[in-house]
Formats: structure tokens, sequence, C-alpha cells
């Protein structure tokens, strides 16, 4: 003879909805980590395209060398 365990419809019933609870729970770690993955790779992104035009910008307001002594 085995042992089967019989659970009341109420068990079942609270068991069911725990693993929507969990199942559901899984899923909107997954997009979280999708969504800040996301971001990341946009900051990332943005932080290049600034650092690049930040670059071109520069070079237009660069001062001449001072290398060549001043005369008055």
């Amino acid at each position: 003879m085995t042992n089967r365990v019989a659970y009341a419809p109420q068990d079942f019933q609270k068991m069911c909805k725990q693993a929507e609870r969990d199942h559901e729970s899984k899923k909107l770690v997954v997009l979280m980590e999708r969504v800040k993955r996301q971001i990341a790779e946009r900051q990332i992104h943005g932080l290049n395209a600034q650092v690049s035009g930040r670059a071109a910008h520069d070079s237009a307001l660069r001062l001449p060398s001072r290398s060549v002594p001043f005369e008055r």
C-alpha cells in the first residue's frame, strides 16, 4: 500500500493560488531584470554619444597653444 496525500479542496485551491503568485513573481523578476539591463545599455550608449559629441564641441572651443611666447 502506498502513502497518498489527499489534500482538502480548500488546501488545493490555496496551493494553486500560491503557485500562480509564485509564477507571476518570477515573471515580474525577469521583466525587471530585462528593464534594468536596457536602462544600463541606454546609459552607456548615451554616455558614449555625449563623450564623442563633447570631444567635437571641445575641439571647437580649444584655445591656441601657449608654446610660442606671447609678444606685445
